[in-house]
């Protein structure tokens, strides 16, 4: 049997390098005094985040994204998916059967939001699958790659949880579907970087790069040019291509080189489908950049997945969310992508896109 292990956030992290690489890049070719530019990283969410500011002071600039880091941690831990947590805790009373669950305002939020995204995209965006997420391994700090056992996940599949399951009023909580296990690892991304703009303005700092683990979102500008980021090629350690990124702006990527292990050749991605319980075929990544709206970090996270998931139908998802600016690389490396986002990218040497779409 041959097994090949990818580490659990490699090519997360060589996304992230290359977004900042190129921001920095651009920042320097500017001719643009490289003091100017405040860059800090740590490691959250079991990925590399970076802020970088631009034109704020040192100090202004150290005080706002320590509170930011903060903010991450903060967030961590109150929602992890498997070690003692806020949502742990929810979690083992929905599986209890209990009623009428008490949650914090924070989390009620997250929940009415996160199942207003799953709607959208006919629940394959699907917090619910923790159980089956964990039965692939993918909960664990210390990945091990295994198949599940066939019995416990057609158990799985045919309790068919999803948050449609789920009533939430008045912070409090209830789940008709005892099989409801909440993961927020398809959502959380996108979150914190909606927290993270909002403390950024509220500290004075208007131009800023928001980077977790390749999820982006954009604030201001670079002095006179936006921020310039990167998509990761799902195949080759470079950038399939670059894009300004301009105020208010995020982009997001679901792809299945982000976190997977291959058994006798075959890859297995953390991006499960529910309609089969099975790491999702027929897509190497699906990338959405949101304009500016209310939650542009959250849809950035969160919508990809449907997108990423519906295949063929790729961009009916991406519509469903009123995002036109979308691009899909398919099983084959065939790049699909929308005229709207088409128009502002840079491709990598011989890279073009077979098909652009309206």
């Amino acid at each position: 049997m041959r097994l090949t292990l990818r580490p659990k956030l490699r090519a997360g992290s060589r996304l992230a390098a290359l977004l900042c690489a190129a921001s920095l890049l651009a920042g320097l070719l500017g001719g643009c005094a490289r003091e100017r530019l405040q860059q800090q990283e740590a490691y959250v969410f079991g990925t590399r985040v970076e802020v970088l500011t631009w034109d704020a002071s040192e100090d202004t600039s150290r005080a706002a994204v320590a509170e930011v880091l903060r903010e991450f941690d903060r967030l961590h831990r109150a929602y992890h998916a498997w070690e003692p947590s806020e949502l742990t805790a929810l979690n083992s009373a929905i599986a209890a059967g209990q009623t009428s669950i008490p949650v914090s305002p924070e989390l009620a939020t997250m929940l009415t939001d996160a199942k207003a995204i799953a709607a959208t995209g006919d629940e394959l965006f699907n917090p619910a699958l923790g159980h089956l997420i964990a039965l692939w391994g993918f909960h664990s700090d210390t990945f091990k790659p295994l198949r599940p056992d066939p019995a416990e996940l057609a158990a799985t599949i045919s309790a068919h949880p999803q948050m449609a399951d789920l009533s939430i009023a008045d912070n409090r909580v209830t789940s008709r579907n005892p099989a409801v296990q909440l993961d927020l690892g398809g959502y959380g991304k996108g979150y914190a970087l909606d927290r993270a703009a909002t403390i950024l303005k509220a500290r004075g700092v208007s131009n800023a790069l928001i980077n977790i683990g390749g999820n982006v979102l954009a604030l201001g500008s670079k002095g006179d040019t936006p921020w310039r980021v990167g998509i990761q090629h799902p195949r080759e350690p470079r950038p399939l291509a670059t894009l300004p990124l301009r105020d208010g702006e995020a982009i997001g990527t679901s792809g299945d080189y982000q976190r997977f292990f291959e058994l006798d050749g075959e890859r297995y991605c953390h991006l499960l489908d529910p309609r089969t319980g099975h790491p999702a075929k027929g897509t190497q990544a699906v990338t959405l950049l949101i304009t500016p709206r209310a939650l542009a970090g959250t849809l950035s996270d969160a919508a990809s997945k449907p997108a990423y998931l519906g295949g063929e139908r790729w961009r009916d998802y991406a519509k469903r969310f009123g995002i036109d600016h979308a691009l899909r690389v398919d099983a084959t490396g065939r790049i699909e992508v929308t005229r709207a986002l088409n128009d502002r990218l840079q491709y990598g040497e011989g890279l073009k896109p077979a098909a652009i779409l309206d």
